[in-house]
């Protein structure tokens, strides 16, 4: 056995050193940080991935629908008259270039003050374009009506969206230029355009000016529950001046809805089946009648039944 100093033992074996378990002891300890972080990114992102999924599955993707946006008439509430009201449809030019277009996309075109696509008129024709109304605005309340399922299934292809906007202001009797984006966001899906209305006038705190939008899903909607949102904008101005939506009224929120190719007319075709059990009583009269004669004069009742 080596007669070696203690401190000549160690050198001959480094892998043993204090200062080697130390400086290992200290890479573990230091790697413990470094592993929370990288959990905590990949559940980050998985997080992150989910939402991008849920909104993808309830978004509203080539959806077509006509419209008709007019001053309501309270005078006739019935659901033919809505109906009727329907076919004079007609596209609005703000319509053509926004329709099917996100909110966060529709509220940045206007902010920039942009042409939404070639060929598509100016926001306002010869309007300056501002940040801030002169008045406010709200609107005083919103509801819908659901109005022809044609298959009654509880899905409607036709409905109309009514809303009231107003003027605050200590001056009665004042007027102002508006028009409104009308958005529908399938089960909590992302808010997509489907009607912007014409230039329309509000008259202060008037409920005479009530504003009522009358839609037919034609395509693409699946039967599911949407929700409504109207944005208010004050002519010349590119900010919202004032929003309602199914967070404000109940009636706005979770409509039974669908496109009327969803939506067939149930045609119910009867099958007729003529029976012959008058002619079978008569034929079987005229056996029996014969068998009883046959009987009478003593003829073979075989020989009649043979002739049938």
């Amino acid at each position: 056995m080596l007669n070696l100093p203690l401190n000549q033992m160690f050198n001959t074996l480094p892998n043993t050193s204090p200062n080697m378990l130390t400086r290992k002891s200290a890479n573990k300890s230091s790697n413990k940080p470094s592993n929370k972080r990288i959990v905590v990114k990949l559940a980050g992102l998985l997080l992150l991935l989910s939402q991008a999924s849920f909104a993808q599955e309830f978004e509203i993707t080539q959806g077509a629908s006509h419209s008709i946006g007019i001053v309501k008439d309270h005078t006739d509430e019935s659901v033919q008259s809505k109906t009727t009201l329907i076919e004079k449809a007609n596209i609005t030019p703000r319509t053509l270039a926004l329709k099917g277009m996100k909110r966060i996309d529709v509220k940045n075109l206007q902010q920039q003050k942009l042409q939404p696509s070639k060929g598509s008129i100016m926001m306002s024709q010869n309007a300056e374009y501002k940040t801030d109304s002169y008045y406010s605005f709200s609107i005083y309340g919103g509801y819908s009506q659901l109005i022809s399922d044609i298959d009654e299934d509880g899905y409607y292809q036709t409905f109309s969206v009514t809303f009231d906007a107003d003027i605050l202001s200590s001056v009665s009797g004042e007027e102002a230029l508006v028009y409104a984006d009308l958005y529908l966001s399938r089960n909590g899906g992302p808010w997509t355009l489907y009607f912007s209305t014409d230039n329309f006038i509000i008259t202060g705190e008037s409920t005479l000016d009530e504003f009522e939008v009358v839609t037919q899903l034609d395509s693409g909607y699946v039967s599911d529950n949407y929700n409504v949102l109207i944005d208010l904008y004050e002519v010349g101005y590119s900010d919202v001046v004032a929003t309602y939506s199914s967070n404000d009224s109940n009636s706005l929120y979770a409509l039974p809805l669908e496109s009327r190719d969803y939506d067939p007319e149930y045609i119910e075709v009867i099958h007729e089946v003529e029976h012959g059990g008058e002619s079978t009583w008569l034929l079987f009269g005229a056996l029996f009648a014969l068998v009883i004669r046959a009987y009478r004069i003593k003829l073979p009742v075989k020989s009649i039944v043979n002739k049938f």
